[in-house]
């Protein structure tokens, strides 16, 4: 009798223990929230203020990213809307590099995306400032002729408006669904430790009503005459 209790009373602790061991394994194998990258440099860099505009600009992120053709994308215009990138930006490793064209003065705005190490769409902008001032364009004088005058005419100058880029989609839902399988497995240890504690109760029970039954048979057993 002994023996068979102290063996009933070490069920709860290994059953309680094993528990412990899943909620453990869970949290240790759980795959960790993925990050995206970040832009952590620029040159020029973000708010600053530069004599002129520089023949290109390049962006630091903290990973590589994605080298596919169309993958990244990158606006720049002066303060006038003027675009000063015509041509596809390169990209290697963790550096994204944007050739630019023309003259500029004042704020420059800098619109990015790329695709990050964990394939998904990240962007930003900024914007720093050109404190030289534009060069004057040359305009040529009329020609006058001796029959007629012709009147210099000039033609609108398109202006190319930035286009936004796409925000980042991002889903939460892969932070939160090692949470949803931790709860899980401690519901279900819990489940199983007052399972064992109910049962040990019962069998207890049952073994004190028939250790009190017992002297009364007993003593209904007739005496030899």
């Amino acid at each position: 009798m002994p023996a068979h209790t102290s063996a009933r009373d070490i069920r709860p602790l290994v059953a309680a223990i094993v528990a412990v061991l899943f909620v453990v394994a869970a949290l240790v194998f759980a795959p960790p929230a993925s990050a995206h990258d970040e832009l952590i440099g620029s040159d020029p860099a973000a708010d600053s203020s530069i004599d002129a505009l520089p023949g290109k600009l390049t962006l630091t992120f903290s990973a590589a990213i994605a080298t596919d053709a169309g993958a990244s994308e990158v606006q720049v215009t002066d303060a006038e809307g003027r675009v000063l990138a015509e041509v596809a930006p390169v990209a290697q490793d963790n550096t994204l590099t944007q050739p630019l064209s023309g003259e500029a003065s004042g704020v420059v705005t800098v619109l990015w995306k790329v695709v990050s190490s964990d394939g998904h769409p990240i962007s930003g902008e900024f914007t720093f400032t050109v404190t030289a001032a534009p060069t004057p364009t040359e305009t040529a004088e009329p020609t006058v002729a001796p029959s007629e005058t012709a009147e210099p005419t000039q033609a609108p100058t398109p202006t190319a408006q930035p286009t936004t880029l796409p925000a980042d989609e991002d889903s939460s839902f892969g932070d939160v669904w090692p949470w949803v399988v931790f709860g899980l497995i401690a519901v279900a240890a819990g489940g199983a430790v007052v399972y064992l504690l109910v049962s040990r109760a019962r069998r207890e029970k049952a073994l004190a009503a028939a250790s009190s039954t017992a002297p009364e048979s007993d003593s209904d057993t007739p005496t030899d005459r």
